[in-house]
């Protein structure tokens, strides 16, 4: 499960099988977790974010969007 990012105490970062889903992103901070599609950024599950959270979790998203689009591209490429 390589980590893509670590910023303000959130983990992104994604599971070696899950090539065959869509582009997608997982967060966790703390025993909180969430999943956004990358392509568009959009939430696909939560659990334990409040939703203010959530807001500021997805801006991050979109914020390095295209890094964590490089090194998706780069993981299941291989």
């Amino acid at each position: 499960m390589p980590t893509i990012l670590i910023s303000q105490g959130f983990r992104f970062f994604f599971f070696s099988g899950e090539g065959s889903e869509p582009p997608h992103i997982h967060v966790e901070h703390g025993d909180k977790v969430a999943k956004f599609w990358l392509e568009p950024v959009q939430l696909a599950g939560s659990e334990s974010f409040r939703s203010h959270e959530l807001t500021k979790v997805r801006a991050m998203v979109i914020e390095h969007k295209n890094l964590f689009m490089e090194k998706w591209n780069e993981h299941f490429s291989r």
